[in-house]
């Protein structure tokens, strides 16, 4: 077995098809049930997020497990088999491992270093947990990961350096609508997203801050948390119309504030600056409403290119070395499970030789002394660990290199082993 690693991310993939890749309930449990169906697939999880849509798995076959992926994906959103093929981000064997430690570190985000995929990867987990699509080597890959990441944030001083992307959007608006402090931002959705949206405003010191919700009672738990107001969504065009900054991220499938939304809120603004935060994948405000005079709307596109690359900083290298011996220790001890049921076969066959010539020993010999049949027998199996020595070395060389299938047969062959657990 190896790790996959496909889909779609912010590094390769233009936002247009991100969102065209995103997953709700429907399509994601679409994909999931393509991925259980298929024979070269034997654990498995998905993790959506605003800028990625990827699906980590463990294959017996390459070539199969990448014809089911692009099948479940394909007929489960609206990314065609022209987009995937150029924009489809892979990874496999060490690389794949790589990868998920790297997105776990927060260092293959758009704003290098958040945090917030922790939160994600551990919920995406936790789902596939709870399914039954994660075994053991896929549940101790991200539990390594995860724990990682924790690390990476608290030996390193990654997060000061990292900007978020609810800051990043702040720090845009704030050329447009003026000083922070005196704007008036408004929150659309109470989901984690929003809740980090609606902290960061506030850590950032904004004269108002109101939350509409369409489940009103989570708006206004929102809002007490953070020191603000809510509004029913019956009311999103007054709050549209008071407010200096919108930030939405609600997760919806569809438009949460659409052209007229605007125009109308511009009408009782007299025109004056507002600017329009979208932070949903897919997108929750109409592109158009960056053509009406006054209003500026910032996506996740934009914002990728304002927070541009981070990786030459000390912090991220700092963090990427921490990442690197982790995945350097996960690889030793994948290799050393993946050729453990053999060397165990190999021992246990060897010991069962030996303690037969023993036993025949003790019959023939009746007129040695304990002590020489003692000597005799811890010489025989000092030659026996010896002889298994370089075999069991290279058994967890080859591991490591992802060759060990061909180097466990011959073994099985040669020895008439029955290995329990083995991955052939």
């Amino acid at each position: 077995m190896s790790l996959l690693s496909f889909g779609f991310n912010h590094r390769r993939t233009p936002i247009s098809v991100l969102e065209r890749a995103a997953l709700d309930e429907s399509s994601l449990a679409a994909v999931v049930a393509t991925a259980e169906a298929s024979q070269d697939i034997s654990e498995h999880l998905v993790i959506a997020t605003c800028n990625r849509t990827e699906i980590y798995a463990e294959v017996s076959a390459f070539h199969g497990a990448v014809a089911d992926l692009t099948e479940a994906l394909t007929s489960s959103t609206g990314i065609t088999h022209e987009d995937l093929k150029e924009h489809v981000d892979l990874h496999y064997g060490d690389a794949a491992v790589g990868h998920v430690f790297n997105v776990a570190a927060g260092l293959d985000s758009m704003a290098v270093g958040e945090s917030q995929i922790l939160g994600q990867l551990r919920a995406a987990l936790a789902r596939a947990q709870a399914e039954g699509h994660v075994g053991s080597h896929l549940n101790s890959l991200v539990q390594q990961a995860l724990r990682t990441g924790k690390q990476v944030h608290a030996e390193t001083a990654i997060d000061e350096v990292s900007r978020s992307l609810v800051s990043a959007g702040l720090d845009r608006a704030g050329e447009h609508v003026g000083p922070l402090e005196q704007a008036h931002v408004l929150v659309v959705g109470a989901g984690s997203m929003s809740a980090l949206a609606a902290t960061t405003a506030q850590r950032r010191g904004v004269s108002r801050l109101t939350v509409v919700n369409r489940t009103h009672e989570r708006g206004v738990a929102l809002a007490e948390r953070v020191g603000g107001g809510a509004r029913p969504l019956e009311e999103l065009g007054k709050a549209l119309a008071d407010a200096d900054v919108v930030i939405s991220c609600t997760g919806s499938s569809g438009l949460a504030i659409g052209l007229a939304d605007v125009a109308d809120a511009q009408v009782s603004r007299v025109g004056r600056e507002q600017v329009y935060l979208d932070l949903a994948l897919p997108h929750d405000i109409a592109h158009e409403v960056d053509d009406l005079t006054g209003v500026t709307r910032i996506g996740l596109e934009e914002l990728g290119r304002v927070l541009g690359p981070q990786g030459v900083l000390p912090e991220v290298e700092q963090a990427r070395d921490i990442v690197g011996a982790a995945v350097t220790r996960h690889l030793g001890e994948r290799a050393a499970s993946i050729a453990a049921p053999t060397v165990r076969a190999l021992r246990s066959a060897a010991q069962q030789v030996v303690e037969s010539e023993l036993a025949r020993l003790d019959q023939r010999t009746p007129e040695m002394s304990p002590e020489d049949r003692e000597e005799v027998g811890r010489a025989v199996h000092r030659i026996v660990d010896k002889l298994l020595h370089q075999p069991t070395v290279r058994a967890k060389e080859l591991a490591v290199d992802g060759r060990f299938g061909e180097y466990e047969d011959a073994l099985r062959q040669l020895f008439d082993l029955h290995a329990e657990g083995s991955q052939l």
